[in-house]
């Protein structure tokens, strides 16, 4: 079963987040780049308190550290994102599923 990640930061903005994932090689506008492997699903956004939370789904914790280490990390020191989450956090989610059904205000 895949698991949970969440991340949160305080004084992070939508521009050291740009900033991260453009030295990935990720754009967020569009979805399209070199996302990791055991990545399922990924969320960001701003919280209330002027933050920045990141919410995601793995495959394994196995598969986050290893991009950790190799990839993120050193994105976010280029980036200038030296200091350390505020939260985080791992879950095993009792299920994992991706409804497609529309909204009945989208139509």
């Amino acid at each position: 079963m895949p698991e949970v990640f969440i991340l949160e930061f305080e004084g992070l903005g939508a521009d050291a987040y740009d900033r991260v994932n453009k030295v990935l090689g990720i754009n967020m506008d569009t979805g399209e780049g070199d996302w990791p492997a055991g990545l399922h699903t990924h969320l960001a956004g701003p919280t209330e308190g002027g933050g920045w939370i990141v919410v995601e789904v793995w495959e394994s914790q196995e598969d986050q550290d290893d991009y950790m280490k190799t990839r993120l990390g050193p994105a976010l020191r280029e980036a200038g994102v030296t200091r350390a989450p505020k939260r985080a956090e791992w879950s095993k989610p009792r299920a994992h599923h991706t409804p497609k059904k529309p909204s009945k205000k989208s139509r």
